[in-house]
């Protein structure tokens, strides 16, 4: 997890996440996929991950949530005419829910903290919540 200044993009936070973690990522047994939005450069990162540790490349598979077409709308319109707006996208759908689950925690509800560790300590308390939920 990593807390950053609004200037930073979203490809330079996750490479930054990426390099704090390198160690961790290389020892694992298997590939990690990395389920991201729209807003990243899925060959950008894939070439600044090489670059940083070319054995992490076998390690980390970037993929990016497809963005609903027109006919994805038209057809779900179609099937349900009552629906309006929202339509499911497979994986898309996982980003979003746990972004919205994030945003529940009142802690988080106005980032006025004067020091990113706090925030980050807050976002980790909030997951680790989250988590204990589930399991329980």
């Amino acid at each position: 997890m990593l807390c950053s200044k609004a200037s930073l993009s979203d490809n330079h936070g996750l490479l930054e996440i990426i390099r704090e973690h390198k160690q961790f990522f290389l020892e694992l047994p298997q590939e990690v996929t990395i389920l991201l939005d729209n807003g990243y450069q899925k060959r950008y990162l894939e070439e600044e991950i090489e670059k940083m540790e070319p054995l992490l490349r076998n390690k980390i598979i970037i993929e990016i949530s497809k963005k609903i077409t027109p006919e994805q709308k038209a057809k779900s319109k179609k099937e349900n005419p009552q629906k309006q707006g929202f339509v499911v996208i497979a994986k898309r759908w996982i980003v979003e829910r746990t972004n919205a689950w994030i945003n529940q925690c009142r802690v988080l509800w106005k980032n006025c903290e004067g020091l990113i560790k706090t925030s980050q300590t807050k976002i980790r308390i909030c997951a680790i919540r989250l988590i204990l939920r589930r399991i329980a």
